[in-house]
């Protein structure tokens, strides 16, 4: 079975040329599931989670720091398309503004291509050359820290993505979480007119404390998702949102850095030091002080089976996955 999302009526025509209905994960209309996975992603991890996934969303390729193109993929990534093809799963690749170069997502490099036409159709006609030539299902759009002022070049660039590929193909596009329409227009989302040009709506609903912003803290607090979604809706309707969830955690020593550490990592951790994990109920995430005074909060299977239940009690489209091989096996 297929969700078809509702569209005002000015726009019907124009959405059915240029939008696919997703997939469900099952008959029974259950949400759908998306795993993200990086490039360097192993056929063997993508069997093992392909059980219980509708769309396998693979990172991908970068624009460049000029904002005119957008790199190719690479072997690792390319070979995940026939990966997906083969597990009979969607493939969608991801392109993004993360730079290597700046450990980080690169700010001016959205802005450059979102703020001229030119661009937008150079990167979208590169993009869509990719998903004819290699096999994806569509494309997943994950531009971060977009400038409010370049928030009518973020949905052209969507726009033009679903003009340029073949009717069956599709765009999601990734949206930083927010409790307010004022905040997600403030962050560059255009929610209404991106819900008029995309297929799914991924809501990263995480990153809500992280060692180099914040305290210690819950990653994604279920009451703060809650709210996230309850905004979102005001635009987007439920069965064209995922909820983004996370698979990793964060450690918040008392001197340094922090970092991020996988599931299974934090484990080891709180393990080896001997410390004790600590459930709490209201924020569906684990916590735990080691001996040094380092504090670590994560999410797990147990984590998931909350998120899914809230997805499924709101009509949600589905749950996006950050990212497999951090995150427990999905159940």
């Amino acid at each position: 079975m297929t969700r078809h999302r509702s569209l005002p009526l000015a726009a019907a025509l124009t959405a059915a040329l240029l939008t696919t209905a997703l997939p469900t994960a099952s008959a029974a209309d259950e949400p759908a599931v998306t795993g993200f996975a990086l490039g360097s992603a192993s056929d063997r991890l993508v069997g093992r989670e392909a059980h219980a996934l509708t769309t396998l969303t693979v990172a991908g390729v970068s624009i460049t720091a000029d904002g005119r193109r957008v790199l190719r993929p690479d072997a690792g990534t390319r070979r995940l398309a026939g990966t997906a093809e083969r597990r009979g799963l969607r493939g969608e690749l991801i392109v993004s503004n993360y730079s290597n170069r700046l450990g980080a997502f690169d700010r001016r490099a959205a802005s450059r291509l979102l703020g001229s036409r030119a661009n937008i159709e150079r990167v979208a006609r590169r993009l869509a050359g990719f998903v004819a030539a290699q096999g994806w299902d569509g494309v997943n759009v994950d531009l971060e820290l977009v400038p409010r002022h370049r928030a009518g070049g973020l949905v052209r660039l969507v726009r033009r993505l679903q003009a340029l590929m073949p009717e069956e193909k599709s765009v999601s596009i990734d949206v930083s979480a927010s409790t307010s329409l004022a905040a997600y227009r403030a962050h560059g989302y255009r929610l209404a007119a991106l819900a008029d040009a995309a297929d799914v709506i991924v809501l990263m609903a995480y990153d809500y404390h992280g060692p180099t912003w914040s305290g210690p803290g819950p990653i994604g607090p279920l009451r703060w998702q809650r709210q996230a979604i309850r905004a979102a809706r005001q635009a987007v309707p439920a069965g064209q949102l995922d909820l983004g969830v996370a698979g990793y955690g964060y450690t918040w020593p008392r001197r340094g850095t922090g970092r991020t550490v996988t599931v299974a990592g934090a484990r080891r951790l709180v393990r080896k030091d001997g410390a004790r994990a600590v459930w709490h109920p209201a924020y569906g995430e684990w916590s735990a002080r080691l001996s040094d005074g380092t504090v670590l909060w994560w999410s797990d299977r147990r984590s998931w089976r909350l998120r899914a239940r809230l997805a499924d009690d709101l009509d949600l489209h589905g749950l996006a996955l950050w990212r497999l091989g951090s995150a427990d096996p999905l159940p």
